[in-house]
């Protein structure tokens, strides 16, 4: 469709862009990176999924995927980043939570540090969340809720603070699951302390720069989204979505959003100068218009689905946003089984198709298509089409898996409670 290719075109022109911006804002020489190929922290460049690249495979090769490497990893939730000529991720293994380094080409070993001892939890073992490279650190939050800032070159830890402990909280009933935000020489992660939803350390010094909020921590991560021309960090709480400004930590605004067992997990989309919201648990998604007013913001809904018959209830998945059209995984119920993949207007949350009982998995999305992992140890590719689900390839690759791929360099980061490995996705 002519219109579809030329709003993707448009949009990866914008993520080149933005992912040229991100380099630049966080110190990263932009002579250092491929404007195509950073991976630099959770959910890539602009935390919402989206890759700029193309020339990606439609369907795998006769006999599966090409894995260029498979390295031992070790236990844990923690997805990888990719930067300049590195992966790192976060594993639990020989009773510590440790940030490994790895040649992205090979797979070897570069550094690995000890951030803290191990972690353990009915719900799964291991740190969550996904490291953030900015400069010449990286940041990590464990299981327990343990920050640190650690050198990229060596992996020496430059600063290290329990945050939870140190704020007078409480840990989440399935362990602290945030990955760090780097803004404007802050890292910011949700904490959940009584006076502290959120909390900002100077990336430099370690020194807690600023606290916001009273929410729980919930599961989510906070993003930086432009809504109106004003960059906020929109976080999803256990009880509410909040917005703070990124350089003092001001309260913008709130919405309440309570979900069961505070299971507010995906991350926060802008959409235009909308944020879309989704839970699981049968909570289900809302649209906020945005709206500046009266000298404050207003926050409203553009559309609702709540409930057990929601278009789409993302559990631990977020969705992706292309040209008008979110992609997720809807998930039935609680925290059982079946999961249907989704398509849905954006503006209007009308559902333009579901492929039910998919499969649990993740997801993200470049190249006019989605790439997901199963729990299974799939590897899917099906094209982003809004008229019909249509699956181009599917190979099973690794074990278990909960994160979503890292995609860099025509390359697909993934890893089990084993290994971790690099699969080639670049057209041949």
């Amino acid at each position: 469709m002519p219109g579809l290719h030329h709003g993707m075109n448009a949009r990866l022109r914008g993520l080149c862009i933005a992912t040229l911006l991100f380099a630049i804002g966080s110190g990263i020489p932009a002579s250092a990176q491929d404007a195509g190929g950073e991976w630099p922290q959770y959910l890539g460049p602009q935390r919402n999924g989206l890759s700029p690249e193309t020339g990606l495979v439609e369907r795998w090769p006769e006999g599966g995927p090409k894995v260029l490497w498979r390295v031992p990893g070790g236990v844990g939730m923690s997805g990888l980043s990719i930067s300049r000529g590195r992966a790192f991720t976060l594993v639990q293994k020989e009773g510590q939570q440790w940030l490994l380094a790895l040649n992205s080409d090979t797979g070897e070993t570069l550094w690995q540090t000890k951030i803290a001892p191990e972690y353990r939890n009915s719900m799964g073992d291991g740190p969550r969340g996904t490291p953030a490279v900015s400069g010449d650190r990286v940041f990590v939050f464990t299981g327990e809720g343990v920050l640190a800032a650690c050198d990229v070159k060596d992996g020496r830890v430059l600063w290290s603070h329990h945050v939870v402990k140190e704020l007078k909280g409480s840990e989440a009933d399935y362990g602290m699951a945030s990955s760090p935000l780097v803004v404007a020489g802050l890292v910011v992660i949700t904490a959940g302390a009584p006076q502290a939803t959120l909390a900002a350390y100077d990336v430099n010094s370690g020194t807690l720069k600023w606290s916001a909020g009273r929410d729980p921590a919930g599961y989510s991560s906070p993003a930086l989204l432009t809504l109106n021309d004003q960059p906020q960090i929109v976080a999803f709480s256990g009880a509410s979505a909040l917005s703070v400004a990124p350089d003092s930590g001001k309260s913008l605004w709130r919405y309440p959003f309570e979900t069961s067992y505070q299971c507010n997990i995906a991350v926060p989309l802008a959409i235009g100068n909308r944020v879309f919201l989704s839970a699981g648990e049968n909570h289900g998604s809302v649209l906020l218009n945005v709206k500046s007013a009266n000298g404050g913001i207003e926050i409203s809904p553009v559309w609702e689905s709540l409930g057990p018959r929601s278009v789409l209830r993302s559990e631990w998945q977020t969705a992706v946003l292309l040209d008008g059209y979110l992609y997720g995984m809807d998930n039935v119920g609680g925290a059982g089984p079946v999961t249907h993949l989704t398509c849905i207007k954006a503006d209007t949350g009308e559902r333009q198709w579901q492929q039910a009982r998919f499969g649990k998995g993740n997801l993200i999305a470049a190249d006019g298509k989605l790439f997901l992992t199963t729990m299974k140890g799939e590897l899917v590719i099906v094209k982003a089409n809004p008229e019909r689900f249509e699956e181009l390839s599917r190979a099973t690759v690794c074990g278990t898996t909960r994160q979503a791929p890292a995609l860099s360099s025509g390359r697909l980061y993934l890893r089990d409670d084993e290994n971790i490995l690099c699969v080639d996705v670049r057209k041949r």
